[in-house]
């Protein structure tokens, strides 16, 4: 029952999700030109040279802004390996074709940022960028919606702000979304909603489950930056207790190679405190403060002269995570790294390290015996993917420590704790595979991994199917062989584990062979067209997971089956119980007599 209750759950957010995705696939976009001379200078005017995964992102956002179709990217970069620079071509190339772009930021902070790169880059160019934050004036704000919905703004940089209903664009074409992790699944369909055909490049270092997901299904595409820039060195991480003796060494060794910290301090409370204690330790250090409950002017003054080096040393609150480049900044104290998320503490990790000097991350926390499990897990981790490029790695362990959260969106809260990640993912798939087939998605121009395609028939049986204690005791191991068992779609790969299992336990137990048997017979069951088989008592009783009308029962498959009880009819018999249809096999004594049954039937029918 509580199945049912989420797969109809599923089924309802699902449908608008993947529907949304298929509908953009589907539709007709907005074609742009091949480059012209502007984008060539433009791209040569960059500073660096680009790396290899930048120059084959850079392709793969042409190719889908150039094809008939919206692009749908996802861009995946660690901090630092030049994700904003792809970004910035991207909308320098849609605004050649006459179209604006937004560029949507969690951060008042980060869109000031936006801001002072974008405008770097494109000074030379005949655009016009703006951004809209809390920071601005009403004048200011009153200005730039005037020159969106005149067309004269270009590029309009902003926080959520920028979503509201009065930002009105006169020909908006691109969407970029920088750290998607830091917005809703509502705000993010919300906007794709109001515009079906906008082409939409997301940025992130640490994706969440439900983007990955999509990803990898196929629904969105991705692009994977790992290329780290030149002369980057790997921030050395290491996990400290408060002492003062040690902050003031840490801080008097950076500011003494003429370099700037960070300190972090989530709490606002007592954030002037922690910046007095500071001062005491280094009489000399020119110290600010940031944190969210500045006004907006404030705020802004003291980033900018911590970026220009009027400040030793930053005390801020988290704000500082998302994007803030200041390569002169090479140290980054975190305290009570604890209470941080492992993407959290990634992310402000990324904010030292981006220039040719060595980094260092230090993490403020109670020594591990007090700590709960999972934090002990997040610092542990965090310390240990400190190499370039460990992003995505951060972002899988995240989700191995913490859980999947929602794949789909708020509404199915606490889905995955009833029924257990893999069975969640079974029911998403087969509600993809389903819409799929009523041809809401057009399996030919959405590239759904076969893998994760056709649904899955649910098989009962009598018998012991398991892997005994007796036969491995460990119980990781156990859990470890079940989860590899169940992930080899493939003969070779389910050859491979029992050669596997037999070296190192020996012999496979009849109970054993059984679950392979089954992982087979699932498999055969799903292509003759059985949604769910029992098997007790000498008798297999098949349930057909087409309701009647279908054409299912026209094919060739069908046929044979219709055949074949007509032959053994003292041996099988069809039965129409209420409204769906079942085939009864009898004198069946074993799971190796089911599947050579099975194979028997599927094999005719080929």
């Amino acid at each position: 029952n509580k199945k049912k209750k989420i797969q109809k759950s599923i089924k309802n957010i699902t449908k608008d999700l993947v529907s949304l995705y298929a509908q953009r696939k589907l539709s007709k976009g907005f074609s742009y030109l091949p480059d012209d001379y502007l984008q060539f200078e433009l791209e040569s005017s960059f500073v660096y040279q680009d790396t290899p995964d930048q120059t084959l992102t850079t392709k793969e956002i042409k190719k889908d802004m150039e094809s008939s179709f919206p692009m749908d990217r996802l861009i995946c970069g660690d901090v630092g390996f030049g994700k904003t620079e792809v970004a910035i071509r991207a909308a320098f190339k849609a605004v050649c074709n006459n179209k604006q772009v937004l560029v949507l930021v969690p951060t008042t902070i980060l869109a000031l940022q936006h801001y002072n790169t974008f405008s770097l880059r494109l000074e030379k160019m005949p655009i016009k960028v703006g951004y809209l934050s809390r920071f601005r004036s009403k004048k200011e704000v009153f200005s730039l919606l005037d020159d969106c919905k005149k067309g004269v703004l270009d590029i309009l940089i902003g926080t959520q702000r920028a979503v509201n209903k009065d930002v009105v664009f006169k020909n908006l074409g691109l969407l970029i979304v920088d750290e998607e992790q830091k917005f809703g699944v509502a705000l993010k369909e919300k906007i794709k909603k109001n515009k079906v055909f906008l082409d939409t490049l997301t940025l992130t270092a640490t994706p969440i489950p439900r983007t990955l997901h999509f990803s990898l299904i196929g629904v969105r595409d991705i692009s994977v930056i790992e290329t780290p820039p030149p002369n980057r060195i790997p921030i050395r991480t290491e996990i400290i207790s408060f002492n003062k003796n040690t902050i003031r060494d840490v801080i008097q060794k950076e500011i003494n190679r003429f370099g700037q910290v960070f300190f972090v301090n989530n709490r606002v409370e007592n954030i002037y405190q922690i910046a007095g204690i500071i001062q005491k330790l280094i009489p000399d250090a020119n110290i600010g403060v940031a944190h969210g409950q500045l006004k907006g002017r404030e705020l802004e003054k003291i980033m900018i002269k911590f970026i220009e080096g009027y400040f030793d040393v930053l005390v801020s609150t988290n704000i500082i995570e998302s994007g803030l480049d200041v390569p002169n900044a090479n140290t980054v104290i975190i305290n009570q790294a604890h209470a941080f998320g492992l993407s959290d503490l990634h992310q402000i990790r990324g904010r030292v390290g981006r220039s040719n000097k060595k980094a260092f991350c230090y993490l403020i926390a109670p020594k591990t015996t007090f700590l709960s499990a999972n934090s002990r897990r997040r610092l542990i981790a965090i310390e240990e993917l400190s190499k370039l490029g460990d992003g995505l790695k951060i972002a899988l362990k995240d989700l191995d420590i913490r859980g999947a959260g929602n794949l789909l969106g708020g509404e199915q809260s606490g889905f995955i704790n009833d029924l257990g990640f893999d069975m969640y993912h079974k029911i998403l798939d087969e509600t993809i595979e389903e819409l799929k087939e009523k041809k809401i998605i057009d399996t030919e121009k959405i590239n759904v991994s076969p893998l994760l395609g056709g649904y899955v028939c649910l098989v009962e049986v009598d018998v012991g199917v398991l892997i005994p204690t007796t036969y491995i005791s460990n119980h990781n191991e156990r859990l470890l062989f079940y989860s590899n068992i169940d992930q080899a779609n493939k003969k070779k790969e389910r050859d491979e584990i029992k050669k596997n299992m037999r070296d190192r336990f020996g012999p496979l137990p009849t109970v054993v062979k059984n679950l392979f048997r089954i992982k087979e017979i699932k498999k055969l069951s799903s292509k003759l067209g059985f949604n769910k088989i029992i098997f007790k008592k000498n008798s297999l009783i098949c349930y057909f997971k087409e309701k009647s009308g279908h054409n299912y029962y026209d094919s060739k498959t069908f046929s044979f089956l219709l055949n074949y009880v007509k032959n053994k009819e003292k041996k099988s018999v069809f039965k129409k119980p209420k409204t769906q249809l079942t085939v009864v096999f009898k004198e069946v004594f074993s799971i190796k007599e089911v599947l050579v049954l099975l194979k028997k039937i599927h094999k005719q029918t080929q």
